[in-house]
């Protein structure tokens, strides 16, 4: 069983139709079942996922996507000790703060691997993160 974090475009292709890419992340999820793997993510994440649904006014489909990110994975909070690793993450002006907060919750969470679509992230060393990989690399 691994500690798995998805970063917010993995649940977005997750939830919407975007091709090869919604299937890659489905095809993802249910090799993590298999394993018993442990999806975590981040409040922050929820934040972002939401933001369409109340903008549009969607509150069904607001409530929705709450329901789903709490049944499916652990939400990680951006909370005191989270806040010292995003800052120590900052350090490196080259990634975004966005990016920045995704990466101290999974840190401060111990995960073993960090799925994102962002490229540029990848081989970045963050002390509590074993790997950081692009979704197209992330094996299936």
């Amino acid at each position: 069983m691994s500690r798995i974090f998805w970063d917010t475009n993995l649940f977005i292709y997750l939830f919407e139709d975007n091709g090869e890419l919604s299937e890659r992340v489905a095809q993802l999820r249910s090799q993590m079942l298999k394993r018993n793997d442990e999806l975590l993510t981040s409040t922050f994440t929820l934040g972002e996922i939401l933001v369409k649904p109340i903008e549009n006014g969607f509150h069904s489909l607001r409530k929705q996507y709450e329901d789903v990110l709490q049944s499916i994975s652990t939400l990680v909070p951006l909370d005191v000790e989270t806040a010292a690793i995003y800052a120590s993450i900052r350090q490196d002006r080259k990634i975004r703060s966005p990016d920045a907060i995704q990466l101290a919750c999974a840190a401060r969470a111990r995960t073993d691997l960090f799925i994102t679509n962002d490229g540029h992230l990848q081989g970045k060393v963050i002390p509590g993160i074993h790997f950081i990989v692009p979704l197209a690399n992330a094996l299936i």
